[in-house]
């Protein structure tokens, strides 16, 4: 008998343990739902059943402002049933993939079992993965879609670095995150580079640098063509023009501005949940806890050396993929945690796995069990107390 795979097997750990804390929600923001309804009917623009969804009012009709991809996932589903789709379910088994996906980049890079799991662990519970997945609204699940699609694009990176295959795990990503655009040159290095961080002109790399930049174009030419059936123009107008309509933005200019640094600041570092006198002793507010609070596991990441080639291009996309949720006008209000850090913390986990191949000290397996018992205290603080399922 064949042996499963232990990613595959650490995947369906992780879809076990998301389903059960998900409690078989359905939610009721399924905008991904409603697109892939539209889809199937042949146009972009959604029938709109209230104010409870959030969709852009535009020349009459209303339009879903968040990338397509998950929708486009939902498709066969909604095909055959409907707006009874469980968009959740979709989130759930997003979230499974990218465990077993990181499991699997660990193998790759040598990571022993037991430090590998813990690295799991964290990825799911001690960041705002599973709590995501739980609920699968429309902007949770945009966020676990990233976040799987990014490390199966990272496995791959650290496999058999085949480029076609690494442009449509990184189009998959920015066609749920558009932040993860930024992270298509540093993939392109990784593609053209040897282990030393040298540039080669072998036949191989060549190969899979055009098999990635061909497989780019069809993506490129269907998001201008998505541009053009929602807005008219090429380019994607509908951050900009629901920043002008909503209460917390401002009616002319862009929503991303140096102004609101300090403020990003505070949420992702400072913020805390609020210290009550009575049972459950602590509250975490709408606005979100920061990272200091929720993962402090992340400070294992300044002990990764080497490989320097992957070093150095995981801490470029950090920055890059971090660098527009520093300056834009919200913080991802309403959470727990800080989801906006998910656009920027597949490649800290992939970092945290760099670390572990040599060892992960004592005080970083405390500090991973801490983030995981963060991260299901937040779940369950949700579940009871702001979206019970029962």
């Amino acid at each position: 008998m064949k042996r499963v795979k232990p990613s595959l097997a650490v995947g369906a750990v992780a879809f076990a343990v998301t389903l059960l804390v998900a409690h078989g929600r359905n939610t009721p923001y399924n905008n991904y739902v409603l697109l892939a309804q539209a889809f199937l009917h042949g146009h972009v623009w959604i029938d709109w059943p209230g104010a409870y969804i959030d969709a852009l009012a535009y020349n009459g009709a209303h339009y879903i402002i968040e990338a397509p991809l998950p929708a486009l996932l939902l498709v066969p589903f909604v095909a055959v049933f409907g707006a009874a789709t469980n968009q959740t379910l979709l989130a759930c088994a997003l979230a499974a993939i990218a465990i077993g996906a990181t499991y699997a980049l660990g193998e790759r890079w040598g990571v022993p079992r037991a430090r590998n799991l813990w690295i799991c662990a964290f990825l799911l519970a001690g960041t705002d993965l599973l709590w995501c997945a739980m609920l699968g609204d429309v902007w949770f699940v945009a966020h676990v879609s990233a976040v799987c699609f990014t490390m199966l694009a990272l496995c791959e990176l650290g496999g058999k670095k085949r480029g076609w295959l690494v442009a449509l795990w990184a189009v998959c990503a920015l066609g749920s995150r558009f932040t993860f655009v930024l992270a298509l040159p540093v993939y392109a290095y990784l593609l053209a580079t040897d282990g030393d961080g040298l540039f080669t002109l072998s036949a191989r790399t060549r190969s899979a640098l055009l098999s990635f930049g061909a497989a780019l174009v069809p993506f490129a030419a269907l998001f201008v063509w998505y541009n053009y059936a929602r807005w008219g123009t090429w380019n994607d107008i509908g951050y900009t023009a629901w920043y002008h309509q909503d209460q917390a933005g401002m009616p002319t200019g862009s929503p991303f501005r140096l102004m609101y640094l300090p403020y990003q600041i505070a949420s992702f570092f400072v913020q805390a949940p609020t210290v009550l006198p009575v049972f459950p002793w602590l509250r975490p507010e709408l606005g979100g806890v920061a990272l200091t609070w929720t993962s402090p596991a992340l400070l294992l990441v300044f002990f990764a050396r080497k490989p320097l080639r992957w070093v150095v291009a995981l801490w470029i996309l950090v920055v890059l993929c971090a660098a527009p949720n520093f300056v834009y006008y919200v913080n991802g209000f309403a959470q727990f945690g800080m989801r906006h850090a998910l656009d920027f913390e597949p490649f800290l986990v992939a970092l945290m796995l760099l670390v572990a191949r040599e060892r992960i000290p004592r005080w970083g397996y405390a500090l991973i069990a801490y983030s995981c018992a963060a991260g299901l205290w937040g779940c369950w603080y949700w579940n009871a107390f702001i979206r019970p399922t029962t």
